[in-house]
């Protein structure tokens, strides 16, 4: 069921031995780093001031688990809200976090802060980037497993980015946005 929503939502899944460290959903060519590589970006990518850390878990479409300098932290997307796997399954919430897991599990990722350090639950909000430039916010936006929230003062990316993002999932009727 998984597979289907991935396919529906426009992405494929990832495939499984020594090639999947370098793919993911949707790329073909863009190389994502493996969980032994050194952190940092790849040749030619420019990221905005972040610190890498270790993806160790995924929790669901936008929330993961990192190992950040030995200490295990959780970690809330900034920006973009993907349907719920807990206490209820909300439609496209599988799949969200089958999406999120398929490009970050395992994966060094840069955290990039906004304004606010933490949110309510003590959850560090970062916008999460990926080696060969790519925000995983953003990803989950294009391809149509997450909406636009935003909370006030963590707005950075919310006109020049994921507003759209989200139209272009919604124009081309990716994932929640299909009819």
């Amino acid at each position: 069921m998984v597979l289907v929503g991935l396919l529906a939502g426009g992405c494929e899944p990832s495939p499984s031995g020594p090639e999947a460290e370098s793919a993911s959903p949707g790329s073909t060519s863009r190389a994502s780093p493996t969980a032994t590589a050194t952190p940092g970006p790849l040749p030619g990518v420019t990221l905005p001031p972040c610190t890498w850390a270790k993806v160790t878990r995924v929790v669901d479409g936008d929330t993961v688990d990192v190992d950040l300098g030995g200490e295990t932290k959780r970690v809330r997307y900034i920006g973009m809200d993907t349907p719920e796997v807990y206490g209820g399954v909300e439609p496209f919430g599988r799949e969200a976090s089958a999406f999120n897991a398929a490009i970050v599990s395992g994966r060094f990722v840069c955290l990039e802060k906004d304004v606010s350090e933490v949110d309510r639950y003590q959850r560090l909000l970062r916008y999460i980037w990926l080696a060969d430039g790519r925000m995983v916010n953003e990803e989950l936006l294009l391809a149509g497993l997450a909406t636009v929230s935003t909370y006030p003062p963590d707005v950075k990316y919310t006109q020049s980015r994921f507003l759209a993002a989200q139209k272009k999932a919604r124009d081309e009727q990716r994932g929640m946005w299909a009819p």
